[in-house]
């Protein structure tokens, strides 16, 4: 069991830095395999998104290619079968926040389910 869960972990993980990639954040397509349809996330700005929502920005060119997000201290735990909660430090571009995610395994594979960040002094 204990394997079964550090490779739902690792595959959360590894999604989570897919969505960190300014290459894939620069793409709709690949963003929306990565989001789950019932998206939600809570930003650093207080700002409620969902999947529609995140897309518009992401595909407008607002992410900066030669800036990627620094992350540490990436842990996660599977809260349940096909669940898990990952939590970790971004740095981007001088903007700290803690973050947090929910994935959940789909008949499509791993998917964003919920995200929230918390900016940091």
């Amino acid at each position: 069991m204990a394997d079964e869960s550090e490779r739902a972990v690792q595959a959360a993980i590894d999604a989570e830095l897919r969505l960190l990639d300014p290459e894939v954040r620069a793409s709709p397509v690949l963003v929306s395999e990565l989001l789950d349809p019932e998206f939600i996330e809570f930003g650093a700005s207080g700002r409620r998104w969902d999947a529609t929502s995140i897309l518009a920005v992401t595909s407008a060119g607002s992410v900066d290619p030669e800036s990627p997000v620094k992350v540490s201290e990436m842990s996660g735990v599977v809260l349940a079968p096909g669940v898990v909660h990952l939590t970790y430090f971004a740095d981007n571009s001088g903007r700290r926040a803690w973050r947090s995610s929910l994935w959940r395994l789909t008949a499509t594979g791993w998917r964003m389910y919920f995200h929230q960040a918390t900016l940091t002094g």
